[in-house]
């Protein structure tokens, strides 16, 4: 049987073929932080103003990952890093693409980050370090997450009752209580066009 498949992997179209079509190359910007540190804000930022250069994207959050593909998953350690698997698989299709692929999650360890990357290759994930103190990220926090957090209401909260493992080498790095937005989104934009826009592709 794998002597009639494999002919058939032969003529499928490769990476190569799709990114020459929309004229772009497949990466994975993939936002961490605090909750309220501005991940999302700055991924949907970032998405408008690549859509305005032509710029095919897709943007992974809580809101279509948790409602669709990982809605069976809790809140666990297992099943958190079970969510990020997931993600950084449905990522690595994207990418493979040509899709420029833009993720927010918390991410909140080390571990859990080398995972993503792994999954996806390094040579295409580039990750976003949102580094808004916990302090501004609190004042943000129109749900109340985080004073229901200390005060035990919820348990394994990033940042209060469980660590976040700030990165030690992101390819960027974005304070958003010290930057605008239109500064920060100005800050990605000259650092992930290069990476999106090879000298192929002008």
């Amino acid at each position: 049987m794998a002597e009639n498949i494999y002919p058939i992997f032969e003529k499928m179209l490769q990476r190569k073929d799709r990114e020459a079509l929309l004229k772009q190359k497949g990466i994975m910007i993939w936002f961490t932080g605090l909750s309220g540190s501005g991940k999302s804000t700055l991924a949907i930022a970032l998405e408008g103003e690549l859509y305005k250069q032509g710029i095919l994207c897709r943007i992974l959050d809580g809101d279509n990952i948790r409602s669709g593909i990982n809605n069976n998953l809790g809140f666990s350690e297992a099943d958190r890093t079970e969510n990020i698997r997931r993600i950084a698989e449905v990522s690595k299709l994207f990418v493979d693409c040509g899709i420029v692929t833009i993720a927010a999650f918390i991410s909140p360890t080390h571990a859990i980050r080398r995972m993503a990357s792994e999954i996806i290759g390094e040579d295409d994930f580039l990750e976003v370090y949102v580094s808004t103190p916990i302090e501004e990220c609190e004042r943000r926090d129109v749900k109340g997450l985080y004073a229901k957090a200390r005060r035990g209401e919820i348990k394994e909260f990033t940042g209060i009752s469980s660590p976040f493992e700030a990165p030690e080498h992101p390819f960027i790095s974005i304070d958003t209580s010290r930057q605008s937005l239109a500064d920060s989104v100005k800050i990605l934009l000259e650092a992930v066009s290069p990476k999106i826009t090879g000298n192929e592709f002008r």
